[in-house]
Parts: structure tokens; C-alpha cells; sequence
């Protein structure tokens, strides 16, 4: 126990980023770009633009943390998002963000399995319909992570479904640089291991 008039420091906050929250919602794509789109409208004009991703993202973060995972979908695309943007840098990424909101692959793994699947929008070469406004809207990327996952299950229908999801993104892979987060989350998935917490000084892809 300190001394009266000592200047014991409190302990520093931890920057690990917290465990996949439980889940209790899934919300559509739509809700959650409207939602998203309203706290856009509502940051600071006067703010930098690395103060708006902050804030931004921290609001999507908090909601994803009271368990509606339609927003953590968010947070995993804008996570990617930054890392492209800032030159392929996680530590950048993670700067911008701020400690401990980093998106690692235990909570990609926890929102991957929870997506509804039967809803998700797959359009079609030449589709020119529009998504149900109860559907999750994925780019090409976490989609391959989701059947990636559902994969492991061993069931022939949901290898089959990875397989072809695959064929179809196969003409396009390589000129997609979202690509590489999917080798990286599947890679994981067959290794069976969590990879180091995202750090300060962390670069890992």
C-alpha cells in the first residue's frame, strides 16, 4: 500500500483488444448503413480526417461490443479498408483506430460463423435485382471467409458451396487486393491458431 503523499502511478490501461462479444443481433446491411451513415453526419466538419475514422469507427465498435454483429461485419471491412489505404500497414491501421479496437481473427472467426447465411446477397453476372432489405450485404472476400468456415464442417454442400464460390471469383482474384485477407483468414482457419494481438508496432498482414 502507498505512502501518504506518494505518487504511485495506476496501473496503464491494457490495449489488448477485448473478446468477441456475445452475439444478440445480426443487423441487415441496410441498418447498418443507415445507422453508420447518420453518425457520419454527425462528426465534427472541423475534425481532421484520421478524428473522423476514430470516432466513426468507434461508434460501429461499441455497438459491435453490445453483441449486434451486423456491425462488427462493418468494422472488419473498414479495418481492411484502412490497412489498403495507409500502405498495407496494421500498425497504421491500429494507430488510427485506436488500442484494443483492432479487429483480430478470433473476433473475423466469431462473426464468420455467425452470419446468416441464408440471407446473404449474391448478385449474379448481368443480375440487376436488389438486395431484401433483411440482407447482409458482404464483399467478395469475408463471403469466402464465412463458406470458408462453414467448410471445416466436413458436410459436402458446404465445401461444395466454398468450391464454387472460389470458381467464381477465381477470373478476378488477383486484381482484388481485399484477396489477400481472405488467404491470410484461411490460413489461420487450417492452422487452427490465433496470431499474435495486433500490436503498436505490429505490421503483420
Amino acid at each position: 500500500m502507498p505512502k501518504e503523499g506518494s505518487t504511485a502511478s495506476a496501473p496503464a490501461p491494457s490495449t489488448a483488444p477485448p473478446a468477441p462479444p456475445a452475439l444478440r443481433s445480426f443487423s441487415s446491411s441496410m441498418r447498418v448503413d443507415a445507422v453508420v451513415s447518420d453518425w457520419r453526419a454527425e462528426l465534427a466538419p472541423e475534425s481532421s480526417t484520421e478524428q473522423k475514422e476514430r470516432e466513426l469507427y468507434g461508434k460501429v465498435w461499441e455497438a459491435y461490443l453490445e453483441g449486434d454483429y451486423g456491425f462488427g461485419l462493418w468494422c472488419w471491412l473498414e479495418v481492411d479498408r484502412l490497412i489498403l489505404a495507409l500502405g498495407g500497414s496494421m500498425r497504421e491501421a491500429t494507430r488510427v483506430l485506436g488500442p484494443g479496437r483492432y479487429l483480430g481473427f478470433s473476433h473475423r472467426k466469431a462473426i464468420a460463423a455467425a452470419v446468416p447465411v441464408d440471407r446473404i446477397y449474391r448478385p449474379r453476372k448481368g443480375d440487376m435485382s436488389t438486395p431484401r432489405p433483411d440482407a447482409i450485404v458482404l464483399p467478395t472476400y469475408q463471403a469466402l471467409c464465412v463458406y470458408a468456415l462453414r467448410a471445416q464442417s466436413g458436410l459436402a454442400k458446404d465445401r461444395a458451396q466454398l468450391e464454387i464460390a472460389l470458381g467464381e471469383y477465381g477470373e478476378r482474384r488477383r486484381a482484388d487486393p481485399y484477396g489477400r485477407f481472405f488467404e491470410t483468414f484461411r490460413g489461420l482457419l487450417e492452422k487452427g491458431k490465433e496470431p499474435p494481438a495486433a500490436g503498436p508496432t505490429s505490421d503483420a498482414a
